[in-house]
Parts: C-alpha cells; sequence; structure tokens
C-alpha cells in the first residue's frame, strides 16, 4: 500500500498522531452575521444605550448555541421532577423581573463542577455541582435572580456578543502530559471532550454586582428572604477555599469576590431588611431535591475524578469514578467521564465501552456518540466512528469540528470521495487552523483543489 492511500489511523504511520493534533484545536463558528446595532432602551434603567445586539438577535443566539454547551455539560438530568422544580422557582422569579416576556427555559445539568450560567436569550442550567450544595429554595432563587438579572441588564448585548460568544473547541490537553503517557494524552486531547464553557459570556465584576442587585431585587419581590443570597455567596467563598478547582469555571465567567459577600450581608441588613421574615422554604427544596441528594457521595467522588483528570492523574481518576459508579451505576457523565479516563490511560476498547453504556443510559442526550467516535477512531475503528459522528450531527448540528471528523473518518476509510465532500463543507465553514490545512491539503492532493502557485 502505498503512503497515500494509507488508512490515516495506520498504526505504524504517524497520521495517528496528527489526527490527534488537528482534532485538539477544532474550533465551531456559527454565529450569523449581525449588524453594527443601535440605540435601545434598557429594560432595567429604562435609559437609552448602544445595544450591538437586538433582543431577537440575542434569541437567535441563545438559541443556536445553548444546545451545544448543554450537551457539553452532559445534558439535562432525567429526573423530571427535579427539572420541574427548577423551572418553578425560575418562573416565580422572572414574572417580578423586568423582561418577564423573554423566553426564559431551565435545566438541571448532569455536570459535576459547581456552575449555573445563562445565555441571552433566557436558557439557564444549572449543574448538580453546585445544586447539590444549596441549603434551601431562597438560595435556589439567588442563584436564578442573579442569572435572571444578566438576562434584564442584557449584559450580554453589552460586552458584544459576538466576540464573547460564537466558539466552540475541542479540549486540548495533550501538551500537558507527561512524555512516557504522549499517546494516551493526545486521545484524551481530542475526546468531544469540548470545552465546558467556551461559548458562555465572562462577565466583568460591574455586570456581577448588577445581577447581584437584581437578583436579590427580584427574589424579595417573589418572597424570598435576602439571606438566600448570603448563604450563596458564602457557600461559594467556603467551595472555592476548600476544593478550588470545583468552581475555576465559575469564577472565570462569574468573577467572585469577598466583595461580593459582604455586599450581599449588608443590602439583607439595610435595603432588603424589610424581607428578613419570609419563608426560606428548606422543606420544599429537600423535599424536591432528594434524588440529588441521594447520590451526593458519588457526584463528590465525580469531582474528585475531574480534578485528578486535571492533573492527568488517570489511574486515581479512574479510582475514584469506580467509586462513583459503584453509587450511581447508571449516571451518564460518570460514564462518560470513565470513557474519558480509559483514553487517559490509552485503553480505547474500554472508552468505547463505557461511552455505549453512557448512550444506553441517557438515549436522549447526543454527547455520548461524540465521544464513542473519538473512542472508535482511537480504536481504529473509522467505519464505526463515522456513524457514530454521523448520528450526532443529525441530532445536533452545527458543531464544524465535528463535520471534520466525518471527512477524518471517511479517509481513514479510503473513500476519497465522500471524505473530500466532508472536508469541502468544513472549509465553507472555517478557513484557518490546523483542521483547516489538513482538509485543503487532502483536498489539493486528490485533486479537488488546484495547488496555488
Amino acid at each position: 500500500m502505498s503512503p497515500s492511500c494509507r488508512s490515516p489511523l495506520h498504526r505504524n504511520s504517524a497520521s495517528r498522531r496528527q489526527f490527534l493534533r488537528l482534532a485538539s484545536i477544532g474550533s465551531l463558528a456559527f454565529l450569523p452575521g449581525f449588524g453594527l446595532g443601535g440605540c435601545a432602551v434598557n429594560p432595567v434603567t429604562g435609559k437609552k444605550e448602544l445595544m450591538l445586539l437586538s433582543e431577537g438577535e440575542e434569541i437567535t443566539i441563545d438559541k443556536e448555541q445553548s444546545p451545544h454547551q448543554f450537551s457539553v455539560d452532559y445534558g439535562p438530568v432525567q429526573d423530571r421532577r427535579l427539572n420541574a422544580y427548577l423551572a418553578e422557582v425560575g418562573e416565580r422569579l422572572t414574572k417580578r423581573s423586568h423582561r418577564p416576556q423573554a423566553p426564559y427555559n431551565y435545566r438541571v445539568l448532569n455536570a459535576v463542577h459547581v456552575n449555573a450560567y445563562t445565555f441571552p436569550g433566557g436558557s439557564m442550567g444549572v449543574t448538580r455541582g453546585i445544586l447539590s450544595g444549596l441549603e434551601n429554595e431562597s438560595e435556589l432563587a439567588a442563584l436564578l435572580g442573579h442569572e435572571i438579572g444578566h438576562v434584564n441588564a442584557r449584559h450580554a448585548a453589552q460586552r458584544q456578543t459576538k466576540g464573547i460568544l460564537g466558539q466552540l473547541v475541542l479540549v486540548g490537553v495533550a501538551s500537558a502530559i507527561g512524555k512516557n503517557n504522549s499517546r494516551a494524552g493526545e486521545w484524551v486531547a481530542s475526546l468531544g471532550g469540548l470545552a465546558s464553557g467556551a461559548m458562555l459570556a465572562h462577565y466583568s465584576r460591574e455586570n456581577e454586582r448588577e445581577a447581584d442587585d437584581l437578583g436579590m431585587e427580584y427574589m424579595t419581590r417573589a418572597g424570598y428572604p435576602p439571606k438566600g443570597m448570603v448563604g450563596l455567596m458564602d457557600l461559594l467563598r467556603r467551595t472555592s477555599e476548600k476544593q478550588p478547582g470545583a468552581v475555576e469555571l465559575m469564577f472565570a465567567t462569574h468573577p467572585m469576590s469577598n466583595e461580593r459577600f459582604q455586599t450581599a450581608l449588608k443590602q439583607s441588613q439595610g435595603r432588603f431588611a424589610g424581607f428578613a421574615n419570609a419563608p426560606e422554604g428548606r422543606e420544599r427544596f429537600l423535599d424536591n431535591t432528594a434524588s440529588l441528594r441521594r447520590i451526593r457521595p458519588a457526584i463528590e467522588l465525580m469531582q474528585r475524578a475531574e480534578k485528578e483528570m486535571g492533573k492527568k492523574e488517570f489511574p486515581a481518576a479512574k479510582v475514584a469514578l469506580s467509586q462513583a459508579l459503584e453509587l450511581a451505576p447508571e449516571d451518564y457523565a460518570g460514564l462518560r467521564m470513565m470513557s474519558q479516563c480509559h483514553l487517559g490511560l490509552d485503553q480505547p476498547r474500554k472508552a468505547v465501552r463505557y461511552a455505549e453504556l453512557a448512550r444506553e443510559s441517557n438515549p436522549a442526550e447526543p454527547g455520548a456518540d461524540l465521544a464513542l467516535g473519538i473512542a472508535r477512531l482511537a480504536d481504529n475503528a473509522p467505519g464505526e466512528a463515522f456513524l457514530a459522528f454521523d448520528r450526532y450531527e443529525k441530532r445536533l448540528p452545527g458543531n464544524s469540528t465535528v463535520i471534520f471528523l466525518k471527512g477524518f473518518s471517511l479517509e481513514g476509510q479510503s473513500d476519497r470521495r465522500a471524505a473530500a465532500e466532508e472536508y469541502k463543507r468544513y472549509l465553507q465553514q472555517v478557513n484557518s487552523g490546523p483542521q483547516a490545512q489538513h482538509a485543503l491539503e487532502r483536498l489539493q492532493e486528490w485533486g479537488y483543489v488546484r495547488r496555488k502557485r
């Protein structure tokens, strides 16, 4: 077999490493071309301000990007009661907000790190990691009120959403992995392995202060005591001290400081002191989150595993995940994480097995197909990898990196014509970077594109 006809995943060739280098850097750009914006009335202040996006454009961004970020965070939990409870609390707040007509929606996400976020149109996600640490409904109301505050103040539009949102990148950690485990590190670098938080707005401290203030206003209007915000800020402060890695993403997108805790305390004793005796809703909260609290030990083990994988300590991560899956054997996030861990251990067949188990445990969430496709490539099975990537794209279109991976999988099967179609489709969306270079070189080599002289 000549070098040009050899499968890119041939175990004795350098192209396996080449694929991983390419797949670790991919990007997704699917924002429509927005105009230069204009003046609009700020719903909170009532003043005219320069807004780079209209409310309709905010909603468009939300609809296009939020499904990808939610899938990155392992999708919504399958507990309908828990999701319905979150929506009930959220709707109670939005009715008292400055933008009650916005298309808000809420879900509890399977991710175990500590975070909560919203897209500009009102699509909100709250991870199991933060929800399992709350003590009562007033703290949940503070959390959701804060996010609703960002939507109402239109912070994403103010911070030039086009520049903040719109890139979805594959996790790239290969360079940090030890020399003795470089191949394993390359596979983990490509695991689908989409960078959590890549599409989220990064707010300023000023934005955070305003969202805190609005959150306390909305929650007290809705009948909650202001100490719920104090409790939330104290939880984040304490978690940061004990488990800094667990809140790293939240603090990257939501700057935290002791000042925010002190401000909440001062506000609760001053401006909002008249609401101090409102009910916290502890019993209702505990009743509706009982299923989540039952598996809190498993969530804490998964948090430990995330920390270990962040340090490239895959054997230790495997131990923690094994213990977690003993407590929650069908946990979708745990199974996905175990698949990733086995890639780190250079055990692609076990990675395939756990990705398949994840797919079986949560058929509604497409992210397992992306993980399965990567694992299949690692196991030198490009045909099966293509099928997984194709299923993923049909269910969650818009990820240009998946188009590239489909092309690469077809190239691995020596199907040049089909691979060329995918590469051309990819280059229509992305025209720079290692993946684009690889696609262009193949199209030139196969005679589909003329080389520039």
